[in-house]
């Protein structure tokens, strides 16, 4: 007899954090449902967590403990428990949709790309190209999803293009010409020096076509003879101000070379080369006095290495990168970091050293700090 108080005494000390844990849960319930009383509010659950509840209350009820559940009577949580033992055996709710299956988000996102990219393709082909990044789907899915985004058939589609577009297909042979000037110092004194110079609309790379104190026609046909044959060469149009300077290299251009002269006072139809004019000058011409006309041409040729392979351009067509990197860039990527100066430290460019690099080039590279 003493033995069994001793145990029951036991037990019930063991028990007893569980036991004021449990008392304070039953409190904190039905302070809840008085609260809620109090509003005049129902505690509404969603399926999920009437089925969480129903599973936990089963056993409860079932082992006497009926008291514990203060917020909804057991009653109802046996209710819910019969809803789901139900619903383990109802296949209605499980049925296979008709007709076709809908195809993966990532394949109608591709179709409208390649239907927006592609003007004259049609459904079978544009179907085509989504075999090749191994999904089947047919032409009729293809024009269904079309149609669902306003997006015409082929031959509709392909006379909708935008000047944008038209533009962009022609950038490969489109070059601007303009021309910038720039004060030099001379035995006569300051004397005003014009740069002519051609931008590749595309690539950005910029040529210079030559510098003179006085643009007459003469000089401006030895630019066409000097840049036609070679640096635009394959150039199909080429744009410019309608200066009278451009009327003799006009007439030396060749066959199949047209000029597209801009409107008077429109800077903006030509924005790539005047942009360039405004790099060359703020980085570079307003730093110097340039003595002689040798002393410039030889600040706009390091400039132009500079703009070409070391200085990075933002454009958002371009990326922020490298017009034409040099083998440079190909250097350790663990290799120390150095630094090549142009123009007496004007322009810097930074990039890793080689593997085994030599010695540095004409004492201009030194380690960054």
């Amino acid at each position: 007899m003493i033995m069994k108080i001793l145990l029951a005494l036991l037990r019930n000390h063991r028990d007893q954090p569980y036991l004021m844990v449990i008392d304070y849960l039953c409190k904190e319930n039905k302070v809840l449902r008085d609260k809620y009383a109090e509003t005049g509010r129902r505690l509404l659950l969603n399926d999920k967590q009437r089925r969480s509840l129903a599973i936990l209350a089963q056993p409860v009820i079932k082992h006497g403990f009926r008291d514990v559940i203060q917020i909804f009577c057991p009653e109802t949580l046996m209710k819910w428990f019969r809803d789901l033992k139900a619903e383990k055996f109802d296949s209605s709710k499980t049925q296979k949709k008709s007709g076709r299956p809908e195809i993966p988000g990532w394949v109608c996102r591709e179709i409208l790309r390649m239907a927006r990219e592609n003007r004259s393709w049609g459904s079978a082909r544009i179907a085509g190209q989504i075999s090749n990044l191994f999904f089947e789907v047919d032409e009729e899915t293809v024009r269904r999803l079309l149609r669902k985004h306003n997006l015409e058939p082929a031959p509709e589609r392909d006379s909708q293009g935008t000047w944008q577009e038209f533009l962009d297909r022609h950038m490969d042979v489109m070059w601007a010409t303009d021309f910038f000037t720039a004060e030099v110092l001379t035995l006569k004194g300051l004397v005003t020096y014009y740069v002519c110079f051609f931008i590749h609309l595309q690539t950005r790379k910029v040529v210079l076509g030559g510098l003179t104190p006085n643009p007459d026609a003469a000089f401006m046909q030895q630019v066409a003879r000097n840049l036609t044959g070679f640096e635009l060469e394959k150039a199909r149009f080429i744009i410019h101000d309608p200066d009278d300077k451009y009327r003799a290299f006009d007439a030396m251009l060749p066959k199949g070379m047209e000029p597209v002269k801009l409107p008077h006072q429109s800077p903006n139809l030509n924005a790539f080369a005047e942009r360039f004019v405004r790099s060359i000058k703020e980085e570079c011409l307003s730093k110097f006095i340039p003595v002689g006309e040798r002393f410039l041409r030889h600040i706009i040729r390091e400039y132009l290495q500079h703009y070409h392979s070391e200085r990075n351009h933002q454009g958002e067509d371009i990326g922020n990168v490298l017009l034409f990197p040099d083998e440079r860039m190909n250097g350790d990527p663990k290799g120390r970091i150095v630094k090549h100066s142009r123009l007496g430290g004007l322009l810097n460019f930074y990039h890793r050293a080689a593997a085994k690099s030599g010695a540095p080039d004409r004492g201009e590279q030194e380690r960054a700090a």
